[in-house]
């Protein structure tokens, strides 16, 4: 039994909390939090403190302290996982120093990959870091893979609930309201997030974050629409076999198969029944209605920083819509506009992908 020293980078936003959750029910015997990071919510953040004992530098709130703590915090000797939550691509210097050192990294933030794949990637080759995911989506294709190498993948198939507007007009769409957008039929998430999952532009991310993870071309990544979100992920083998791991939309599990790999332990979270599957339905997206697939797949074909101007405009365009300066039509309208204003460059630094993160949110900002 492996006793994990978890710093988690996000700790009051959904995964976050949830991961905590986690570390509460696996006890003190298997986990010990040594390290917190959150970015808005200090009350939060001083309540988690207290409960796990930290003080001093081993509690960073980024907004006072800066992201150089939370870099610092994601090295810390004593840690062997960081859990990446840090919501879009804030946390990616973090991330690259947590592969640097040889840590466990835990990511739920797809952004880190979509912008940097190819730098973390090769930061945990180099540092000798294990990637593993915690959406559930590349966590269920990790589940599946298991035992298999690589090569064998003919299809990697990502399932999509299809958000709050899969049977809404186009026209409906893009007039759709905050509160609509917000309200998600199957997950409960942070807001950006479920913002994404109603454009879409989630599945387009995790398109590009499957690349990176298990080395497929895009052309490999298909997205199909199960709006019950029980088959979170399937797996098509070169001989025509077709594995699927299914749960309830609940992302403890995926959260727990992260940090303890490869152990198995009753935390006590809720199982999915099969005498509970009922009418499960599958679809192909609709991408005149919802064009963040195609936006994403370019992005990936284009190659360099245009995957990291993809991201940043998309979250300072969600962004945007969150604080009514959008409306949600025209999100993905400005992603599509930053893509085709903004040249792209080789994303061989960091200081490539910072420069052009910050292009496309000035872009966004210029055209609201």
């Amino acid at each position: 039994m492996t006793r994990r020293k978890i710093v988690v980078l996000g700790s009051t936003g959904s995964i976050g909390t949830q991961t905590l959750d986690i570390c509460e029910r696996l006890g003190a015997d298997r986990v010990a939090v040594v390290g917190l990071v959150a970015r808005r919510d200090s009350a939060l953040l001083a309540e988690q403190a207290v409960r796990w004992g930290l003080s001093g530098e081993r509690v960073v709130a980024v907004e006072r302290e800066g992201s150089a703590a939370m870099t610092r915090l994601a090295m810390l000797e004593e840690a062997d996982t960081v859990v990446i939550a840090v919501a879009g691509a804030a946390g990616l210097a973090a991330t690259l120093a947590a592969c640097a050192a040889g840590k466990r990294v835990c990511i739920a933030t797809k952004e880190v990959l979509v912008a940097a794949g190819v730098l973390v990637t090769q930061a945990a080759r180099d540092g000798g870091a294990m990637l593993l995911p915690i959406d559930s989506e590349h966590s269920a294709l990790f589940q599946c893979l298991a035992g298999y190498d690589f090569s064998l993948i003919d299809k990697l198939h990502i399932t999509a609930s299809g958000g709050p507007f899969r049977t809404w007009t186009n026209e409906r769409i893009q007039n759709a309201t905050l509160e609509e957008a917000l309200n998600h039929p199957t997950w409960r998430m942070g807001g950006k997030i479920t913002i994404d999952s109603a454009t879409l532009m989630n599945k387009g991310l995790e398109i590009i974050e499957a690349c990176w993870l298990y080395g497929v071309g895009e052309e490999k990544v298909e997205v199909v629409v199960h709006p019950q979100s029980i088959i979170h992920s399937f797996v098509e083998l070169r001989d025509g076999a077709l594995l699927a791991q299914l749960g309830l939309p609940d992302m403890r599990l995926p959260i727990q198969i992260a940090l303890l790999h490869p152990e198995k332990v009753d935390t006590g979270i809720p199982r999915l029944k099969p005498t509970q599957m009922r009418d499960l339905t599958f679809e192909a997206p609709d991408h005149v209605r919802f064009p963040a697939i195609t936006l994403a797949r370019q992005a990936f074909r284009a190659g360099g920083t245009a995957p990291a101007i993809l991201n940043a405009a998309n979250e300072a365009a969600v962004g945007a819509f969150l604080e009514g300066k959008l409306r949600f039509g025209q999100i993905l309208e400005r992603v599509a506009d930053a893509l085709g204003s903004i040249s792209s460059s080789e994303a061989d630094t960091l200081g490539k992908i910072v420069s052009a993160d910050a292009a496309a949110r000035r872009f966004i900002a210029e055209n609201l």
